[in-house]
């Protein structure tokens, strides 16, 4: 499975992921999870998109899995043996596992890239992947992760890594893959008519042919997670630092959710949807409002209706309008959030910022 990578390596980074999942899995819903698990699966035994899952394996592996963890949750994270690149054959270096920037300097040279970092305010995440490709974009390098080689059940797809002196986006391909191979799964379970992903099937041709469409997809797709991090760039220039120290006083998962969707937010208005309305990018737009759910939905439910009415021919107006007025709105909601901040002491101010983020002003109007 390692395609001649170290073993050591590989291990000690799926060991963190392990020690990683059997602290934070439980915070799953219980539907979240089996689905989340079911592609793990899939992943570790490297079974094809589409294949059938025993459900008799799926749930030995399950089982085998959740013993492993139970051993594991009170484990501290290993630190890596990282091969030197200009050293002898032999030559490693023992590196802290959240030393991005050093592990990186030794792997890149022999085509690998590895991660490590924080989805919300304490939930580690690692992989390790065989390089795909680089690029810069408005001075960040881009690093494009393909094959991956260990990883854990949180899978995101793209993050803004501040590992050393400078920023990069990291792109984890295989993951973004196995993001559309779940909602195509979904979708053609039950084909609901009119919807953003059947859009989405119809202009890519998925349900033609999955893995002879899914090249494309991926590469248009992976340019909408640049475009998102680029406005995540351009909002932290104004929100940092003092929005991520905000984001560790939260009390609750609820509360990060609620954060977290209001700087999505600002990056989408800012570049992400603009950027596509201007390039005609009308398969893109689909796909990004297939995903729009969850707490980003319930702050800005009108966002969908300007959605319908470009989808209905009116060249983007109501889209272009709606865009305006949510970037204007939830930078005034994160002014109010780091304001809030300031104002209440160190203990309260958490729980004040989920008041506000979910009250009923919250909420755009449109």
């Amino acid at each position: 499975m390692n395609g001649g990578v170290a073993p050591g390596l590989v291990a000690a980074v799926q060991t963190n992921c392990h020690i990683a999942d059997a602290r934070h899995a439980a915070d799953l819903t219980l539907c979240i999870y089996l689905l989340q698990m079911r592609e793990f699966h899939r992943w570790e035994c490297r079974l094809p998109f589409g294949a059938a899952l025993a459900r008799e394996a799926v749930g030995a592996w399950i089982a085998e899995r959740e013993a492993l963890w139970s051993a594991l949750e009170e484990a501290p994270f290993v630190p890596l043996p990282v091969p030197l690149p200009e050293g002898p054959g032999t030559a490693v270096a023992t590196l802290d596992p959240f030393d991005v920037a050093a592990i990186n300097a030794c792997l890149r040279p022999q085509g690998l890239l590895y991660g490590a970092g924080y989805v919300g305010a304490d939930r580690p995440v690692f992989f390790l992947a065989v390089l795909h490709g680089t690029d810069t974009r408005e001075g960040l390098e881009v690093l494009a992760a393909g094959r991956e080689l260990a990883r854990g059940l949180a899978a995101p797809p793209a993050v803004l890594d501040r590992a050393g002196e400078t920023q990069a986006i990291v792109l984890r391909r295989e993951s973004l893959a196995r993001w559309c191979w779940e909602k195509y799964e979904a979708w053609a379970l039950r084909r609901t008519e009119g919807s953003a992903f059947q859009a989405t099937v119809q202009a890519y041709g998925l349900d033609r042919d999955f893995d002879a469409a899914l090249p494309r997809w991926l590469d248009e797709q992976s340019e909408v997670m640049v475009l998102h991090e680029l406005g995540e760039v351009q909002a932290g220039r104004w929100l940092d630092p003092a929005w991520a120290t905000m984001r560790l006083a939260l009390p609750t998962r609820r509360a990060d959710l609620y954060v977290r969707a209001v700087r999505d937010h600002l990056a989408d208005f800012g570049v992400t949807l603009p950027a596509l309305l201007d390039r005609g990018a009308e398969a893109s737009i689909h796909t990004w409002f297939a995903s729009y759910d969850g707490v980003r939905e319930l702050l800005y439910p009108r966002l969908s209706q300007a959605y319908a009415q470009w989808r209905g021919g009116d060249g983007g107006a109501a889209l272009r309008l709606a865009i305006d007025r949510g970037h204007a709105h939830f930078t005034r909601l994160a002014q109010q959030v780091l304001a809030c901040q300031e104002s209440v002491g160190e203990g309260a101010a958490g729980a004040a910022i989920e008041r506000l983020l979910t009250a009923g002003d919250a909420v755009c109007p449109g």
